[in-house]
């Protein structure tokens, strides 16, 4: 396993744990809003990975474009990889229900020396910094459609 590797699962398990303070300094550039990550994406220039849970994924659908990969299971830090493989030049955006989670894991990439990951920090039910994903009408998709049209390296 390389070094970047591990520092990466390290700071991805101490995640509750990092101080506040590193929340102020990872909010200056790499965080949009649902409708830039939309423009983005409809205009292929970025990669969406929606990391919730299979059940919330069940619950809301997944944003149509964006690849379900759920940052709760162990295969998450390789399959994070391939995603960013996948992605070429591209940034690999991150959404969760509320952008708490997909900022935690921006985070601990930036921290861990991996950058080009942007932060959705609306999510997909929204937050203070705005409605989310769905309240914004955008469009969504069920999990069978985004599983389907889920790259097989992903799978």
């Amino acid at each position: 396993m390389s070094l970047k590797r591990r520092q990466f699962l390290t700071l991805l398990a101490a995640l509750p744990a990092l101080p506040i303070a590193t929340v102020a300094l990872a909010q200056s550039r790499d965080i949009w809003s649902v409708q830039q990550a939309h423009a983005a994406l409809l205009e292929d220039r970025i990669r969406l990975l929606d990391i919730r849970t299979q059940g919330e994924w069940h619950e809301t659908g997944v944003a149509r474009g964006a690849w379900p990969v759920s940052m709760h299971t162990t295969r998450f830090p390789k399959r994070l990889g391939v995603a960013r493989e996948l992605a070429e030049h591209r940034p690999i955006a991150l959404i969760c229900a509320t952008g708490n989670r997909s900022g935690l894991v921006t985070r601990a990439l930036r921290l861990a020396g991996h950058d080009n990951f942007i932060n959705v920090s609306e999510g997909m039910l929204g937050s203070r910094r705005g409605p989310g994903w769905i309240k914004a009408g955008l469009p969504i998709v069920s999990i069978d459609d985004a599983l389907a049209a889920l790259p097989d390296a992903l799978a």
